[in-house]
């Protein structure tokens, strides 16, 4: 009887949880679905005179109605994020009806 109780109580707990707003992980693909307009990051000047290059991701969480909530360097070099991070905040997005969260990748090669 304790280990029903138990059960119940950990599956209200986490249906509680997906309705306080957690973000669905989806796909870079599935979110770029929902892209309405996006522009490319620029090359930053210094990175440019360093020679810099690599690859830069970034935590994307867009809410229901298609607003961006919150972007995020997640790996790749300082110089680099910060463009990337600046390039998303430009980007509109359509409404999913579900608050997203997805990874996107940027590649920053001379």
């Amino acid at each position: 009887m304790r280990i029903r109780f138990v059960w119940f109580v950990l599956v209200a707990l986490a249906l509680a949880a997906t309705a306080l707003g957690q973000n669905k992980k989806v796909s870079t693909a599935e979110l770029m679905a929902n892209v309405a307009s996006k522009t490319a990051p620029e090359y930053p000047a210094a990175a440019k005179q360093l020679r810099v290059q690599g690859t830069v991701e970034v935590e994307v969480f867009i809410g229901e109605d298609g607003k961006l909530e919150k972007v995020e360097a997640s790996n790749g070099n300082p110089i680099l994020t910060r463009a990337a991070v600046e390039c998303v905040k430009q980007w509109k997005f359509k409404p999913s009806g579900s608050a997203v969260q997805a990874t996107l990748s940027f590649n920053f090669k001379l």
